[in-house]
């Protein structure tokens, strides 16, 4: 029987405000709590069962007197709120300094060689919403050819352009251009590419998004790949880990999608490793909108597929589910929040109804997934916590 560890990112689904979240202007930050608090309760019974209520107290969600499986709350020691700081950590790499952003636009050195490496000029340079940024500039850039370049709090270098002004392999072109001039000081964590397609005034982005992550250093991903297992990613893991060691990878559409996908290669495919998945849409349509009802929804609707993604597991899959940063909607900011993650674990072979002590770092999960498939991790950061979920047989 294929051994498997399955990790699912609830992307942004944070669970209160790290001790450290006055240093990024997040005290008070809660994005489950506050969102069920918003919504006058939220319904989650498959994460209730797995112990999601018993980590905080969260409204329409409360604690059960028995955990189907592990459940627990990870801190986060590397510097940062993003999404390539909170997955890489998962997988043993620490970060001592932050990705740099820009407040106030890129340099203007910086942009003038980005255009000159593309050979045309861009609009826009300045921190905004992606969704804003389009229906200010859109018109502008259908006019002109001249691609968008913004940025937002996080360590991103984001471009967007309509697909029929600019072609999507030229947009990706531009991309790695920009991925291969931000190094050194300016090594942004993502190069994002955001294409949109309709007309003024009705401009909506596509899912042909794609992240150019900076290259990993050697991780609990690598390890696993070389130890002959496979390593496979849906959603934005390939992009994440700018593809290094992933051996299959799946675009999605939507949360839904990732998790129909999801479901079927547990039930359909038979491999010894680790599937990891990203599921985007909680972030990106609904935390960065301050959509409170829209958040509060896709929590449903995930807990609604759960129970399809348990009865798909083998006997010898573990599942957890996580998240790699906040993304509180019912703030001010429609930026991340520096908050600590839940971590939910079940499968036949943990034990149930075990409150796991705080984790002090994502990358007990790394260290937790590598000595699950017997990979050695020890020059990597983290404590497994197998030993506290693993059940005994007689």
């Amino acid at each position: 029987m294929s051994k498997r560890a399955i990790i699912i990112v609830m992307d942004s689904a944070g669970i209160g405000a790290m001790d450290d979240s006055y240093l990024y202007g997040d005290e008070g930050s809660n994005t489950i709590v506050n969102t069920a608090q918003a919504v006058g309760g939220l319904r989650l019974p498959h994460l209730q069962a797995l112990g999601l209520g018993n980590l905080a107290d969260i409204e329409g969600v409360p604690a059960v007197d028995k955990i189907k499986g592990a459940a627990g709350i990870m801190l986060e020691k590397s510097k940062g709120k993003d999404t390539t700081t909170g997955h890489w950590e998962m997988m043993g790499i620490i970060l001592d300094h932050p990705f740099p952003t820009y407040p106030q636009g890129f340099p203007k050195e910086l942009i003038r060689e980005f255009e000159k490496r593309i050979g045309r000029q861009t609009l826009g340079n300045v921190v905004a919403s992606g969704t804003e940024i389009i229906k200010d500039l859109g018109v502008q850039h259908m006019e002109t050819g001249f691609p968008i370049v913004y940025t937002s709090a996080d360590s991103v270098f984001q471009i967007a352009a309509h697909e029929e002004v600019v072609p999507l392999e030229e947009l990706y072109r531009y991309c790695l251009i920009a991925r291969e001039l931000l190094q050194g000081e300016h090594n942004v964590g993502r190069v994002i590419a955001r294409p949109f397609i309709g007309q003024t005034g009705a401009f909506v982005r596509t899912s042909n998004r794609h992240d150019f992550s900076l290259l990993p250093p050697e991780n609990v991903i690598d390890l696993i790949s070389a130890s002959g297992q496979k390593v496979a990613g849906i959603g934005k893991i390939y992009d994440i880990f700018a593809g290094k060691s992933i051996d299959a990878t799946q675009h999605i559409d939507s949360n839904r999608d990732g998790l129909e996908k999801t479901i079927q290669t547990i039930a359909d495919e038979e491999f010894d490793g680790l599937l990891f998945v990203n599921l985007v849409d909680f972030d990106q349509q609904y935390g960065h909108r301050n959509d409170v009802q829209g958040y509060a929804r896709a929590l449903e609707e995930f807990d609604s597929y759960l129970s399809q993604v348990m009865a798909a597991m083998k006997s010898e899959d573990i599942l957890f589910i996580t998240a790699d940063h906040g993304c509180d909607p019912t703030t001010s900011s429609t930026d991340h929040s520096r908050e600590q993650v839940p971590m939910l674990v079940y499968g036949q072979q943990v034990k149930a109804d075990v409150m796991l002590p705080v984790r002090s770092s994502f990358s007990d999960l790394g260290q937790t997934v590598a000595e699950y498939l017997g990979v050695k991790a020890e020059g990597l950061p983290g404590e497994s916590f197998y030993s506290l979920i693993k059940e005994e047989r007689a």
